[in-house]
């Protein structure tokens, strides 16, 4: 290709991600599909040449955007046209998203910015492809003083143990706590052991001082309250 062409091509690359650049600014929330935003991100790692098939690639191979964040590092990087670079960018966005969401939690009576607390979970949880429990204690303010990952796997009394789920509270000087899971197949109705576990987790903190505010169950297509449910 004579040099000519060459120069033309890193002009068009160029006005590309300027273009990216004044809609990302000038525009609101949806100014870029889901993996042009990927691409512009992809900017901060990969410092010339076109982002927009890596992006694409990244889409195809994590099925999400929130997905791609959430995705491992080394798997990012088998992804072509990421790199090291270019993974550390992605990783550095997802991080940041979860940061920003628990600041909103923080410091903050929970059951007063419950829609905060969800979408801090969603960041977090949605996108995991197995379960996970995680208890947060809450002082006699509601406010937030421990998010305690209690357990990898299915929510029962094998993995966690009410109890010992109680005991931590009051180790602690917790009031209340609020149960929360995720369901990697996607739909988060509960089942029978969750409304079982969360009963007897509630009894047990009943004796004790210690309030189970809800159960809230994470699914890649939203969540659900047990006690919005009336099952607690």
């Amino acid at each position: 290709m004579p040099k000519g062409d060459d120069k033309a091509a890193g002009h068009a690359g160029t006005g590309h991600r300027a273009r990216l650049r004044e809609r990302l600014l000038g525009g609101g929330a949806d100014a870029l599909a889901d993996y042009e935003l990927l691409e512009f991100l992809l900017f901060a790692g990969v410092r010339q040449g076109d982002t927009k098939p890596a992006a694409k690639a990244l889409i195809a191979r994590f099925g999400s955007f929130a997905a791609v964040l959430d995705a491992d590092p080394h798997a990012l990087q088998e992804v072509k046209g990421v790199g090291l670079a270019g993974a550390a960018a992605l990783r550095s966005v997802g991080l940041a998203a979860r940061r920003m969401a628990r600041g909103k939690v923080a410091d903050q009576p929970v059951l007063a910015s419950w829609q905060a607390l969800l979408d801090y979970l969603a960041i977090d949880m949605a996108s995991l492809t197995h379960e996970r429990v995680r208890v947060l204690y809450l002082n006699a303010r509601n406010q937030l003083i421990l998010d305690h990952a209690a357990a990898e796997g299915t929510i029962d009394e094998a993995a966690i143990h009410p109890r010992e789920v109680i005991r931590k509270g009051l180790d602690i000087g917790a009031t209340a706590l609020i149960l929360v899971h995720n369901h990697p197949s996607g739909s988060p109705e509960p089942s029978r052991a969750d409304i079982a576990i969360t009963h007897r987790i509630a009894e047990a903190g009943r004796h004790l001082g210690i309030v189970v505010h809800d159960h809230v169950i994470i699914g890649g297509t939203g969540h659900v309250s047990l006690r919005a449910k009336g099952l607690i």
